[in-house]
């Protein structure tokens, strides 16, 4: 085993463990806390739903993102990392941190309107929201420094602009 591939099989080690986390997290822990709200508060308040649907659209846009840097990993170890194929994850990927953008914009306004609602203070989940913004943001600028020039290579190798060329080298 090489030192790229060795590198590579432990980046999947943690992709895959984060999936595991982020999958007991969907499957276990969300529901027991939505529940335990729901307990606290009988009369029927519908404010957690929109938190819901924000926290299962993080949780789904960043697995797909995971399972994209899984994909390229495996085109990083069988030394087609200049393709086509590892472009598109690029895309996929950055195309997810948006949408966990979305989400987590969507989330702030729900807090605020709950915050104004009931009377509580926000602050703490809003700046853990806008820490996970930021975070987002710089992955997303990475990702897209990473593309640009993948693409330009590809257009150069090639000579095609557009969405389908080959993914192997001639």
């Amino acid at each position: 085993m090489n030192g790229k591939q060795g590198s590579t099989t432990f980046l999947k080690v943690i992709i895959f463990l984060i999936g595991i986390a982020l999958l007991i997290l969907c499957m276990y822990w969300i529901p027991v806390l939505t529940i335990k709200d729901v307990k606290a508060h009988p009369g029927g308040d519908y404010s957690i739903y929109p938190l819901l649907v924000c926290a299962y659209g993080c949780c789904i846009s960043f697995s797909v993102a995971l399972y994209q840097v899984f994909k390229l990993l495996t085109y990083i170890e069988r030394n087609n990392a200049f393709s086509q194929l590892s472009l598109t994850s690029l895309k996929i990927i950055k195309k997810c941190a948006f949408t966990f953008i979305l989400f987590s914009v969507f989330m702030i306004v729900s807090l605020k309107v709950i915050s104004k609602i009931s009377g509580d203070d926000a602050a703490g989940p809003i700046s853990l929201s806008l820490m996970s913004i930021l975070a987002t943001s710089i992955i997303a600028a990475i990702v897209d420094t990473l593309q640009k020039p993948l693409k330009n290579y590809l257009e150069e190798l090639f000579g095609v602009e557009g969405p389908i060329f080959q993914a192997e080298r001639p």
